[in-house]
């Protein structure tokens, strides 16, 4: 049986995007994949995270905001997501043990404005990409191992 593959999801405050990505993998890649989320930047859990989350069953109580310097030459990771422009540009360079890197741009629910329903609603849009993006690198990553 194949080891899983690690996975570090990446963004800058890893209160939203990467948090998501990291629920998602868990769930959808358990026992292939191990999955990760750090932040540039740590800000907290959003509160809207959480919600959106939540909604669709997830439950992210064990969750919490973690900064890369938690990761980086301490976890063996064979690949890196960043989900955000700014961590893609910014993320370290040299990172060992990495075989593959890759940079999915989704936009910021925390930095979205207006009315607190508009708000909610973006959550959800952006939950919703991602958790389709996540199924389909799972069955691009199943088809090349396959090959």
């Amino acid at each position: 049986m194949q080891q899983p593959t690690i996975v570090l999801f990446l963004c800058t405050g890893n209160s939203a995007r990467s948090q998501m990505a990291e629920a998602f993998l868990r769930h959808d890649g358990a026992g292939r994949f191990i999955a990760y989320s750090a932040g540039l930047s740590p800000k907290g859990l959003h509160p809207l995270t959480v919600k959106v989350m939540e909604e669709i069953g997830f439950d992210m109580s064990g969750h919490r905001s973690k900064g890369v310097e938690e990761f980086l030459g301490k976890v063996f990771v064979h690949s890196l997501i960043t989900v955000c422009d700014h961590a893609d540009q910014n993320c370290p360079t040299t990172w060992p043990g990495i075989t593959h890197r890759e940079h999915w741009s989704f936009p910021d629910p925390a930095a979205f404005e207006g009315t607190p329903e508009e708000q909610l609603e973006f959550f959800r849009t952006v939950r919703d990409q991602i958790r389709s993006k996540i199924r389909s690198w799972i069955a691009e990553q199943e088809e090349a191992s396959a090959a």
